[in-house]
């Protein structure tokens, strides 16, 4: 594995993904200013196992509640899409259907689909999500699930490397939890996959894979889905909803994963609050805090424009990006009301002289 990982093809092609969308940043553009002569450096890293992570840069981000993002440098970047290159078809086969997350061929819209479908179906619905997720995931768990598949030593090395570049970029953001059998010394385990990462998406889906199956083959839920972290269990009997929730509680402990305590059995009919949708058995509705913060982008936006900070068509495009994404629930007049709402004035004369070419 380790070989084919390395090989010059798979390092090509890892940094074509890397850079998608991304050409003009000033990182990616030095990159790819001497590109063989980075990926010749780079595998000879990889090869001789000399290669060691550069540092993450951190920033926050409020939609809608507070995350660190962690930003690898892109030569890391693309060595997270060599590796993935490799191991993503050997995990693949092994996750369930409606696991939806970071997945060809799935994503939030199927998602929401299928939870349509079954909010059609069934009377109640157990949305369960994970506390702290992303700085929860627990390094010895993680390891011990990659390496039931990931057998090569070398490919096991690269990880590490990845894994320990990681450890602790989000310990602030970690409230200690202690589980049975736990000392003092448990505050010290490596912990948190940096939010950004290809590999940390990546392996957030591994490290819940076997929950995925307990629910499937376990406790025989017919109708489970899972989108990162968000478990929804669909089922007639609530009841049946509460001893399910029980025994997830008990498996996720097994992963040192907790869920937030107010997770209950609702009735469909209320509406299941999903990946910025509110989702009734005959509608969706955008979550009011959705629309709340486009609209203040928007306006936001359009004083950019005015000013000369953006163009026409990178306005369009924002539009046209939450249009396309509203457009999956039933949305026509809050879509109209919005866009409607903010006039374009056009831009300030000044600004077109000073950025026109033919200026003085």
């Amino acid at each position: 594995m380790y070989a084919q990982l390395t090989s010059w093809d798979n390092l090509l092609l890892a940094y074509f993904k890397a850079a998608k969308g991304k050409r003009r940043h000033p990182n990616v553009a030095a990159f790819e200013y001497a590109l063989e002569d980075n990926l010749l450096q780079l595998q000879s890293e990889l090869q001789a196992q000399t290669y060691t992570p550069g540092r993450y840069i951190n920033f926050a981000i409020h939609e809608p509640k507070r995350r660190i993002i962690s930003a690898a440098p892109f030569r890391d970047r693309v060595v997270h899409h060599a590796l993935c290159n490799l191991i993503e078809p050997v995990f693949e086969r092994t996750f369930i259907a409606d696991s939806y997350a970071n997945r060809v061929g799935k994503g939030t819209h199927r998602a929401l689909d299928r939870c349509q479908q079954w909010v059609r179906r069934y009377r109640y619905c157990l949305q369960i999500d994970v506390r702290q997720f992303f700085p929860s995931l627990d390094h010895a768990v993680l390891r011990h699930v990659l390496w039931r598949k990931v057998t090569d030593p070398a490919t096991r090395w690269l990880i590490d490397q990845i894994l320990h570049s990681g450890a602790f970029v989000l310990r602030d953001e970690y409230e200690m939890v202690y589980f049975p059998g736990d000392d003092l010394l448990a505050a010290l385990r490596p912990r948190g996959l940096p939010i950004g990462n290809l590999t940390s998406q990546f392996w957030a889906n591994c490290y819940l894979n076997p929950f995925d199956h307990f629910v499937k083959r376990e406790l025989r839920c017919p109708a489970y889905l899972r989108y990162v972290d968000d478990c929804l269990f669909f089922a007639d009997d609530k009841a049946l909803l509460w001893d399910w929730k029980e025994a997830s509680e008990k498996r996720l402990e097994r992963l040192r994963l907790t869920i937030h305590p107010q997770a209950q059995p609702r009735p469909v009919s209320k509406g299941i609050p999903f990946l910025g949708f509110i989702v009734f058995p005959e509608r969706r509705r955008l979550k009011p805090r959705k629309g709340h913060y486009f609209q203040r982008r928007w306006r936001q936006l359009v004083m950019d424009y005015t000013d000369g900070r953006i163009t026409l068509a990178q306005l369009t495009a924002s539009a046209q990006g939450w249009v396309n994404h509203a457009g999956y629930g039933n949305t026509v007049g809050l879509r109209k009301a919005v866009l409607s709402r903010q006039t374009i004035p056009p831009r300030h004369e000044g600004i077109r002289r000073r950025n026109s070419p033919h200026a003085g």
